[in-house]
């Protein structure tokens, strides 16, 4: 399904794509087209794409791709998914140890717009932390490992 989404290739194209994208969320999801995971995701956003048009915007991030982004957000678990508006980074307190990005895929294609629904209104007030509107049973669950430390 990521044949469905725009795809971003290079640091230069995300960080043009997040300083221009005004009063609209940008969605970025970063994973590998062919990992399972990120075949769900991506069918999801595809699914969501028409219906949060005028408020958000969605794009896939090969993680290879852009090695900077990778060590920056951690991301370590794919597909990981990051919120940004108004070249903002947007946090959701999603009852997990990571406010900074959504760690799995969502289960349904509710659950993404009601997010990003929560998102693109806290932004429009202000807020740079939202909580989460998705049922705690839903949201994946995992454990950081911290290397190195």
């Amino acid at each position: 399904m990521s044949y469905i989404l725009p795809t971003l290739s290079s640091k230069s194209e995300i960080d043009r794509v997040i300083r221009e994208t005004e009063d609209r969320v940008v969605v970025l999801r970063f994973g590998r087209a062919n990992d399972p995971g990120c075949l769900q995701q991506d069918h999801v956003l595809a699914k969501s794409f028409e219906e949060l048009r005028k408020m958000a915007a969605v794009w896939t991030v090969e993680v290879d791709s852009v090695p900077e982004y990778g060590r920056y957000f951690d991301i370590s678990l794919i597909p990981a998914t990051i919120f940004f508006f108004n070249a903002h980074h947007m946090k959701v307190d999603y009852g997990t140890p990571d406010h900074t990005k959504w760690i799995g895929a969502f289960a349904n294609k509710q659950d993404f717009i009601d997010l990003v629904e929560v998102i693109y209104r806290g932004a429009m007030r202000g807020k740079l932390i939202v909580n989460c509107p998705i049922d705690r049973s839903r949201i994946p669950q995992y454990q950081l490992v911290y290397k190195d430390i």
